[in-house]
């Protein structure tokens, strides 16, 4: 059975860092299985999910990361992962909030507590600000993918947003 990890990293943006990274993967044997990569303000930042088949692998990895940092001033670090569990659960439902709104701190907190004391699982988030077309005002886009347990009403789920959604004053849709 393949030992898992997650290997996250970040840098100061310039070509190669995507290479530098994977390259101690590919160096020591390791199956990359999935990924996020973007770029955050001036810095890369990337989250490896990948697997390898030795046992020892963690400390060779783990001294394979500290000479990145030196050599590079890539930081990264690596954590093992317990057994698989499915990421779907059983019957429950896949969605798309998407969130726009104008620019203001709290929007992820106050949306991500909502859907977390409902019992609603967030898969992933990606947010961005956007100046808008007419006026440069900052704004706040947002698109989350959800599951909604299959004991929930989604029209209920879309009728409890509103009350965030006019706390924010944003407009809040739920795509299924």
């Amino acid at each position: 059975m393949d030992n898992r990890f997650i290997l996250t990293a970040f840098g100061k943006d310039r070509p190669g860092i995507v290479a530098d990274v994977t390259r101690i993967l590919f160096e020591n044997g390791c199956n990359l299985e999935d990924n996020s990569m973007t770029l955050l303000a001036d810095e890369f930042t990337l989250i490896l999910l990948f697997s390898s088949p030795r046992a020892n692998i963690q400390a060779l990895l783990l001294k394979a990361c500290e000479d990145l940092e030196r050599s590079t001033g890539v930081s990264a670090s690596i954590r093992p992962l317990e057994s698989r569990r499915p990421l779907m659960q059983d019957g429950s439902c896949d969605c798309t909030l998407h969130v726009e709104g104008m620019d203001q701190a709290g929007i992820v907190y106050k949306i991500s507590r909502h859907l977390a004391d409902r019992g609603i699982n967030i898969i992933d988030l990606k947010s961005a600000v956007k100046p808008s077309p007419e006026s440069g005002t900052a704004i706040y886009l947002m698109d989350i993918h959800i599951q909604v347990p299959q004991q929930m009403d989604l029209e209920q789920v879309e009728s409890d947003l509103t009350s965030v959604a006019d706390e924010l004053h944003v407009d809040i849709a739920l795509a299924r």
